[in-house]
């Protein structure tokens, strides 16, 4: 590949953001956790905005039924989400540095060394905290995206390890309640609940919904790591929620199809994961955080990796 075709390849990008804000993303370094619908679109569309390392994380392969809300075609069914996120990024980036790491987050915690930012592409509110947990002892930035129930809507929010926002914890504990569909009132649309019986319960609409979502998310990465340049902007609160469809997004305050609502979600000084330090060595319990509806394993689980983060 050659130098004059590296300049054509960029030469848009860069006239949009600037040679010198092309070159910042260039070193920048972005770990994606959960390389499923949303956050396979973001990490291949970061790479096609000019960052310059990833680090994969999944522990599943691609299956035939993901294809159709996935940016991996049919070539890489049953191959990992890794390896076919990695070869795609290498397709639009070729000078991309990409590391794959098989398996749980909350296994390889390793592998977030030396990133500047952590993209949150996980379904389950489980892992969500477990990762919470993991940036806050690693001092990084985060990332969430949620899709609602059927793709009527999603949430995006950015988590700072240290000053006054919200963990992810106590970020979920107070908005996932305020969220309800317009026409009755009665259905949790948050695409993370557990069901009874431990498991994912929501199911997303099609993947355009889904990318509705996650281009929010990877917009809102790429912001973040353009901090210092001129083309970075404040964002005007820390979570937005975005609509499909009608969404009752607060009591009396209903947002309308393809439009979202910005909303400043406050530090919960009660949080026991980020509240103040004499109520951060209380119990925990995933029954506090998630609701009732866990399994005894999810309870020991969430329990221990909580225990750990306060060490």
């Amino acid at each position: 590949m050659t130098d004059n075709h590296d300049q054509n390849q960029w030469d848009r990008v860069a006239r949009y953001m600037g040679q010198d804000a092309l070159t910042q993303l260039a070193s920048k370094s972005v770990a994606v956790v959960g390389l499923g619908s949303g956050g396979g679109f973001v990490a291949l569309s970061l790479a096609m905005s000019g960052v310059g390392r990833f680090v994969l994380i999944d522990n599943d392969d691609l299956e035939a039924p993901n294809v159709v809300r996935h940016v991996a075609d049919l070539r890489y069914v049953g191959k990992s989400k890794v390896a076919a996120l990695a070869e795609l990024i290498h397709l639009r980036n070729p000078n991309a540095k990409v590391e794959t790491v098989m398996g749980r987050i909350e296994d390889q915690t390793e592998a977030l060394h030396g990133v500047d930012l952590v993209i949150v592409g996980v379904d389950g509110e489980q892992s969500k905290y477990a990762i919470n947990g993991v940036c806050r002892d690693h001092n990084l930035t985060a990332i969430y995206a949620g899709v609602y129930e059927r793709g009527e809507g999603g949430d995006v929010v950015i988590v700072y390890p240290t000053g006054k926002g919200p963990c992810y914890a106590c970020w979920a504990d107070q908005l996932r309640d305020d969220i309800h569909d317009t026409p009755d009132g009665q259905i949790e649309l948050d695409y993370g609940m557990i069901g009874p019986d431990g498991t994912i319960a929501a199911e997303p609409g099609l993947w355009l919904h889904v990318v509705r979502v996650a281009s929010v998310q990877g917009d809102m990465a790429l912001n973040e790591m353009l901090r210092g340049t001129a083309v970075y902007r404040d964002n005007p609160a820390n979570t937005v929620i975005l609509a499909n469809v009608p969404l009752e997004v607060m009591e009396g305050l209903v947002i309308p199809p393809y439009s979202a609502q910005w909303v400043n979600v406050p530090r919960d000084p009660h949080c026991m994961v980020c509240g103040d330090a004499n109520r951060a060595t209380e119990a925990l319990s995933l029954n506090e955080l998630m609701g009732d509806a866990a399994t005894d394993d999810e309870q020991e689980q969430l329990d221990d990796t909580l225990t750990n983060t306060q060490r």
